[in-house]
């Protein structure tokens, strides 16, 4: 039942998100912000849906224990890359969206994780789809959903990198 709650309440998080997401693609587009990669967005949404929805049916179905030396560490790397994330959409601000929306002429952002790397939030994305199912020992779902968001982030990040003039 606590693994259910823990789904619940990541599922949570992400609708405050969404909330975050809708006021500053508002606020984007206001300042003459251009969305790219609309296609990829729909599928990144439903992939994200059915990863809480698979995380909850193959530990349900196929009676998956919870394994404490497993678990717990998960549940501590789940709870730093949400973390991470959101370091991200403060660092980012306003400019913050799943949406890939870019405002000409804005500089590129270099402070916070963004110092380090050029895409810090979806570090913690891997890290998170890896980790989220492994917390109630879903190995299925966590090798499924890896290999699924590796493909959305590749033509994601290919998207960004474009659009923000990366070579």
């Amino acid at each position: 039942m606590a693994y259910y709650l823990f789904i619940l309440a990541i599922g949570l998080e992400r609708l405050a998100e969404l909330v975050v997401s809708w006021r500053n693609t508002r606020w984007s587009l206001a300042n003459g912000g251009r969305e790219f990669g609309q296609g990829h967005y729909p599928v990144m949404v439903g992939m994200h849906t059915l990863l809480l929805a698979s995380c909850i049916a193959e530990v349900a179905v196929l009676h998956r224990p919870f394994i404490p030396l497993l678990g717990w560490p998960m549940v501590a790397i789940v709870c730093a890359s949400t973390a991470l994330r959101w370091w991200c959409v403060a660092v980012l601000g306003r400019r913050w969206n799943p949406r890939l929306i870019v405002i000409p002429g804005a500089p590129l952002v270099h402070r916070g994780p963004y110092r380090w790397l050029h895409h810090p939030n979806y570090t913690a994305v891997v890290v998170e789809v890896a980790a989220l199912p492994l917390v109630h020992s879903a190995w299925l779902t966590a090798v499924v959903f890896t290999a699924a968001n590796a493909l959305v982030l590749n033509v994601r990040i290919r998207a960004e990198n474009a659009a923000l003039g990366y070579g």
